[in-house]
């Protein structure tokens, strides 16, 4: 529902900073070990992947940056579905958002803050503890309010430029450059198909966060203008970032290397410094991922709220409540418990792809529901139209079709567990619209 007391006082600038900042978080640190793992050590198709996946990322961008035009309203993603597909379904999308892919991003991110607290301590047997307490210390610091999230955020943003500058220069200056960065493409006996899907998946969560922006449309003073241009923009900057920070890497440390690194920054940056060097990045890392946790945790929140307005939510009287702090604080609760006990499964790369392929079964529904609104609304005033229409969309729909398509075959058990989460909104929602009625 949109909140018609919100002023329309954002311009191109605040879209822009909010997508880059939301948008670099944990997975240009993390993910190569991934990514260089699907191509069995070898560095050639992980470059083309952070490039095919900025490409098709500005496709999804420029599609969906039609319905924020056409639907200038706060709530992003969850509203745009709700309007074109039903309530039934829009409750659906913002069911599988608040109890698989918040949490289990979240869970990831508390995770991995751990894995790189036991690589500085080397303490192994707090990796879960330490996982779970940082995701409980957050939920309780954004019942504070939103100030004290705010300031982890900032604190968290200037670390998170600071290392990103310093391995880029650290790497190219200090660097051999000695490691191939092309070839070969894929390592002998590794499917290249198969490969990208899974290579996708990986970076799709690295941009994870894009789509985010959509939100403030309601809030835009020219959301039809200056949305696009943000999207387009912040996407085409960040893509331009994770590539030249995944060439440093390869001018340190080769991608065989970097598939067996838990973090794949502090490898490259004790390669060139030496172990303090890389304790010092290594904190500054930390410190960012506790910050990509907190804005998991302040979001994840906020649709929970949000979708707790909806009489289809079980116990949603209970969560859509506001604490003394005006903080969303049984949501924050929820979303907290949620989330540690995703974290007791230890996994990062595990929670990453079960989060991303829930969520992009929802992205692919908005490319084609700009179709849809074509079709059915053809008369429509749209201030901003998808350049090359259909063509881009149809880009949108076919990557993102072959990226679930490729995780429902490769990772057949995790893909069907999401749709199994998934699914499980309908009877719910039946359950609730009885007793509503």
């Amino acid at each position: 529902m949109e909140n018609n007391s919100l002023q329309k006082n954002l311009g191109f600038g605040a879209a822009l900073s909010t997508l880059v900042g939301g948008v670099i978080g944990s997975g240009v640190f993390f993910k190569p070990q991934a990514i260089y793992t699907a191509t069995g050590g070898a560095p050639g198709l992980g470059i083309m992947g952070w490039v095919l996946a900025g490409i098709i990322t500005i496709a999804a961008g420029l599609t969906v940056a039609e319905l924020a035009a056409v639907i200038p309203k706060t709530g992003g993603m969850m509203i745009y579905i709700k309007e074109i597909y039903g309530d039934k379904i829009g409750f659906i999308s913002g069911w599988i958002q608040t109890v698989l892919f918040f949490p289990g991003l979240t869970a990831a991110l508390g995770v991995v803050f751990a894995d790189q607290f036991v690589v500085l301590s080397g303490m192994t047997s707090l990796k879960i503890p330490v996982a779970i307490f940082t995701i409980l210390v957050l939920s309780y610091l954004n019942s504070l309010g939103s100030k004290s999230g705010s300031i982890i955020q900032n604190i968290s943003t200037i670390c998170k430029i600071i290392v990103l500058i310093a391995v880029i220069v650290l790497g190219f200056v200090l660097g051999k450059g000695n490691n191939p960065i092309l070839s070969p493409v894929v390592a002998e006996g590794v499917s290249p198909v198969s490969s990208m899907g899974k290579i996708l998946i990986a970076i799709f969560f690295a941009f994870d966060g894009w789509i985010n922006v959509t939100a403030l449309a309601g809030e835009m003073k020219n959301p039809g203008k200056d949305l696009p241009k943000a999207i387009v923009g912040g996407i085409s900057l960040v893509a331009a970032i994770y590539l030249i920070i995944n060439v440093s890497f390869l001018w340190v440390v080769p991608a065989d290397v970097l598939a067996n690194s838990v973090s794949p920054a502090t490898t490259v940056v004790n390669t060139i410094l030496g172990p303090v060097g890389g304790k010092i990045i290594g904190i500054g890392i930390m410190i960012s991922v506790f910050g990509a946790t907190n804005a998991y945790i302040f979001t994840g929140s906020r649709v929970l709220y949000a979708l707790a307005q909806d009489p289809h939510l079980p116990k949603g009287e209970y969560l859509s409540q506001l604490n003394k702090n005006d903080a969303p604080g049984k949501a924050l609760l929820a979303m907290g418990i949620l989330s540690s006990l995703f974290a007791l499964s230890g996994q990062f790369n595990l929670l990453t792809d079960f989060a991303v392929f829930s969520v992009w079964i929802c992205i692919v529904l908005c490319f084609f529901g700009v179709i849809i609104m074509r079709k059915k609304q053809p008369d429509l005033e749209r201030s901003y139209k998808v350049p090359l229409y259909p063509i881009t969309p149809i880009i949108a729909i076919i990557s993102g079709l072959f990226v679930l398509g490729n995780q429902l075959f490769t990772s057949t058990l995790l893909a069907c567990g999401g749709i199994v989460i998934m699914l499980l909104g309908l009877p719910v929602y039946s359950y609730m619209d009885k007793k509503v009625k």
